[in-house]
């Protein structure tokens, strides 16, 4: 049970910031891949 609570306290917080910062990153690849597929449109105009 001691290694448990000495793996969550050494790999938690790395773990939260990685989730933390890939939720944020989430909605910025989403709007680069809606300009991607918008690109075609904009060179035909």
């Amino acid at each position: 049970m001691d290694q448990w609570i000495s793996m969550l306290s050494e790999f938690g917080f790395p773990v939260v910031v990685t989730l933390y910062l890939l939720h944020r990153i989430e909605s910025k690849l989403d709007s680069l891949n809606q300009s991607i597929l918008n690109l075609p449109n904009h060179l035909k105009s």
